[in-house]
């Protein structure tokens, strides 16, 4: 006998059927409005560079300035931002931009602050150099022109200065926006624009100037004084001074500060200027003899440029070079430059006194050979000469090789928390300690003996 299915039975057949269906677009396609929308890979990845706390703590600085913006906490406005990061005109304009991935919509999401602080706090080095790169780019057209630089440089030197509590003049901000923009290089061609930096460019650029570098990594961190790439070293000098004689501005301090530790930040004293103590060889040794400090020597020529170098070891009476990795030369004018170690040689500091052999010269010097320093004074304090050198992959610092020095002064770098020795202490023989009296060294008839 044929089975008969029922109408009934065969309506909730068809009708189990077109649930099942449904249901299964509904879970492949996200059918309804309901439905949330797909995660989003790069704030998945972003994600994976924090730690639980971190992201905690990211969680709850967006609630906190979401609320300031007051969004109901939805997102955070542009002026909020910039305001807690302490980011004004170009640079934090274009800042947020970046963040909120050009939306131009002033909303800043969660995920927005996530996937930013992932790639420019938390990503690796090229991409790390790939964000500031575009950051530079304030004009957002894609093009990374001379006229942008302007723009993001005076803007960091307003940042800079004003939290240090000193208010440079508009003229001074020129003056150093130029000796930076004159170490950078320009090579892309556009038809019918003027040059324009390529990324390669950029990068050698931050090699020359890591202040600039140092400053634009951290714009993402609450601003404060000590907030990395914006302290600026206390210049301790007597009262009776008059500041206008003295080649290092804070300006200058920030940018050879660029190359140093944070520790080595805090105080730099005057240790020697000549148009107070006279362009004295013996003098100056004495002024700078007493510490195991690092000090920075600067030098104005009658060209009118001015470079130096920063001596990480005491200068001491040696034969031969010596010195560490740390020491590197630098331009102040008319480009802001500077050269550390390549590790090509170790042929860092040079200080000879008081030698007769002519193949020992005696005076100090960084970098190079013998008769070929990277920068170097005769012990005479009237001349010496700069050539480029693989020691630092310097170039001549001057106009010419040959240094007339006009003006020459000397810091040296106080090292917050470290010991310091007492004066009295003497180090190593009567040979090697600058402190012991030339005119005693004669009567005894060593000082011109060469080791």
């Amino acid at each position: 006998m044929e089975n008969k299915v029922s109408p009934m039975k065969n309506k909730k057949k068809i009708w189990e059927g077109k649930t099942k269906r449904n249901e299964l677009a509904r879970k492949k396609g996200r059918m309804g409005n309901s439905q949330s929308p797909p995660p989003n890979p790069r704030f998945n990845s972003a994600s994976r560079a924090f730690t639980p706390k971190e992201l905690e703590d990211l969680k709850s600085l967006f609630n906190s300035l979401a609320a300031r913006s007051q969004t109901n906490g939805q997102y955070v406005s542009s002026s909020v931002f910039q305001v807690y990061f302490g980011l004004k005109g170009p640079l934090g304009e274009r800042m947020f931009d970046l963040a909120t991935q050009g939306r131009k919509d002033d909303k800043l999401t969660f995920e927005d602050l996530v996937i930013t602080k992932g790639t420019y706090v938390k990503g690796p080095n090229d991409e790390i150099e790939e964000f500031i790169y575009r950051l530079l780019d304030v004009t957002a057209d894609e093009i990374l022109t001379r006229s942008d630089l302007d723009s993001v440089l005076v803007n960091m030197f307003n940042h800079v200065f004003q939290l240090k509590g000193s208010q440079p003049e508009s003229s001074s901000h020129c003056y150093m926006v130029d000796t930076f923009l004159n170490a950078a290089t320009f090579s892309k061609d556009h038809e019918g624009r003027d040059k324009s930096m390529s990324f390669e460019d950029f990068k050698s650029w931050c090699t020359l100037v890591p202040s600039v570098k140092k400053f634009l990594s951290n714009l993402l961190v609450p601003p404060d004084p000590g907030r990395p790439g914006s302290k600026v070293p206390k210049l301790q000098y007597s009262e009776n001074i008059d500041s206008s004689i003295l080649l290092l501005r804070d300006e200058y301090a920030w940018h050879i500060g660029g190359a140093l530790s944070h520790e080595e930040l805090e105080e730099w004293k005057l240790l020697y200027h000549s148009s107070l103590n006279g362009l004295s060889f013996n003098t100056f040794l004495g002024n700078i003899s007493n510490g195991d400090e690092p000090t920075v020597l600067i030098i104005k020529d009658r060209e009118g440029y001015i470079f130096g170098g920063f001596a990480s070891q005491p200068w001491e009476r040696h034969g031969d070079f010596y010195g560490d990795m740390k020491t590197f030369l630098f331009q102040l004018y008319p480009k802001a430059s500077i050269f550390r170690p390549t590790g090509a040689n170790s042929n860092l500091q040079w200080c000879a006194v008081n030698f007769s052999s002519e193949t020992i010269p005696n005076g100090i010097g960084f970098g190079g050979r013998i008769n070929h320093f990277g920068m170097f004074l005769s012990a005479s304090f009237d001349q010496g000469h700069t050539f480029s050198c693989t020691t630092f992959n310097s170039p001549c610092l001057s106009k010419t090789a040959k240094i007339c020095p006009e003006v020459l002064e000397c810091w040296g770098v106080v090292r917050k928390g470290l010991e310091q020795e007492t004066a009295d202490v003497v180090k190593g023989t009567v040979l090697e300690r600058f402190k012991e009296d030339r005119h005693m060294l004669n009567l005894v008839g060593i000082a011109n003996a060469s080791e």
